[in-house]
This record gives structure tokens, sequence and C-alpha cells, in this order.
């Protein structure tokens, strides 16, 4: 049987107008209550205050027999930890072990002392530095803190010491300076890659002082240098106090 559009009860149709917008509702309802947990919880996910981890990369010497930042690299590793204030600020503090090597033989400077004989040098040397790090960026997955992203360059200040063996034992002051760029390979876990220069307040870091014959007392002129690069894998840990002020507040 067919009825006719003409005879439908307007109960009826009222009825069915009102079930379907009920319907509607509660699937948007529901919805909300599935998306708005979610949304709560990427925005609780912990944060922390520390990284450790290790690294490796090279290390090469800048002196008076060598002028090159691409030359005699030499293998080199550390241990990194750092303190981040928030999303932007890092305190780091790296411990690395690496070898200079040089010979006056391939330096384009002439030294009338060593025409004769070359100098061939090989420094054992360990590196202590306290950085301070500056992001770009805010750094993070962007579910701890709002518009932070997994990937920043960043910009390195510090101070440090330098204690080199060769014929001798040297400590000296360095000062390094660089940048680097920092990827966030999962929620705690942290790969950065870094250059540094270090300069350092001594010129006997290669075992041999005033090449030239020429005696200097100023601080920092004709004094070693030396460079690293080095890529490392960080851990974080220490989750911030969840009910003290953080980063978002």
């Amino acid at each position: 049987m067919v009825v006719k559009s003409g005879n439908v009860n307007p109960q009826t149709s009222a009825f069915m107008k009102f079930s379907i917008s009920s319907f509607l509702l509660s699937i948007f309802l529901l919805l909300l209550a599935v998306i708005r947990p979610a949304a709560v919880c990427a925005q609780d996910e912990p944060e922390y205050k520390m990284e450790i981890g290790a690294g490796v990369g090279l290390m090469n010497y800048l002196g008076d027999f060598n002028g090159s930042l691409l030359k005699d690299f030499q293998p080199m590793g550390g241990i990194v930890a750092k303190y981040k204030s928030n999303p932007r600020v890092a305190w780091s503090a790296l411990l690395s072990y690496g070898t200079l090597k040089g010979d006056s033989k391939n330096a384009n400077t002439w030294y009338p002392e060593y025409a004769d004989q070359p100098v061939t040098f090989k420094t054992n040397l360990t590196d202590f530095s306290l950085k301070f790090e500056y992001n770009f960026w805010p750094y993070g997955t962007g579910r701890e803190y709002y518009g932070a992203k997994p990937l920043t360059p960043y910009i390195t200040l510090g101070a440090g010491l330098a204690f080199a063996k060769n014929d001798e034992s040297v400590v000296a002051f360095q000062t390094p300076i660089g940048f680097g760029v920092k990827y966030k390979l999962k929620s705690r876990l942290n790969l950065s890659a870094e250059w540094l220069m270090h300069i350092s307040g001594s010129d006997k870091l290669d075992g041999i002082s005033d090449p030239y014959g020429i005696k200097s007392t100023e601080l920092f002129k004709n004094t070693d240098c030396y460079s690293t690069f080095m890529v490392a894998l960080t851990y974080e840990f220490m989750e911030k106090c969840k009910t003290c002020h953080n980063d978002r507040e």
C-alpha cells in the first residue's frame, strides 16, 4: 500500500525529525567524549629536566703546524649530560677524549728552527666543557609543550679545561663556541650533531712553544686551538613536578 504524502500524520513527521536530531546529537557527543580525553592526555605528556648520553666524532688540531679545518682529523668520543631550563634553553656538561696530530712539513709557514728537523707530534687530549645552549625553536614533541618542534638548530658557548699529554703534561683554559642541530627520535630519546671550535689559552698543545722564536705573553695570542664534531645520543629522565608551575603556565 502506498501512502500519499498528504496523508502523513504531522505528529509522526515531527517525531521522526526529533529522532534523527537526537541520533545525530548522540553521535556528536560520543565523538567528543572519545576525542577530548585524547587531547587532554596529549597536553599532559611528562616533561623531563635532565639528559644523559654518549657520542662519537672527530677532532683536529689548529695551530702553528696546521691552519686547515679539514685536515688531520682523529677519532674522539665523549659523554654528555644536560639540564633543560625550558624548551629553548639547556646547560650542557661534556667530557671527551681524543687525539691531536700535526706535522711541520705540511704547514704553510716556514720555521727556520725546524727547517732541517721537521716536527711531527701526537697529543692525547681530554676536554671538559660547560656550555650554554640556545635553541632556535622550542624543542620537544609538541605534546608536552605547545608549539615545540622535534627538530631545531641551536648555538652554544661555554668554558672549560683541556688536559694535553705529549712529552709533557699541559692544562689549559679553553672556550668552546659552535652550533648544532638536535632531533627527537622518541619522546625521551634525542639525537644531536654538534661542531665546536675550542680556543685555548696555551701554545703547548702541540708540545712546542713559540716556533717563530718571538715570545708572547698576551692571552690568546699565538695559541693553539682544536675543533670537534660529535654525534651524540641522549636519554631524558627526572620528570618535572606536575603540581608545580611548568613551562605552559
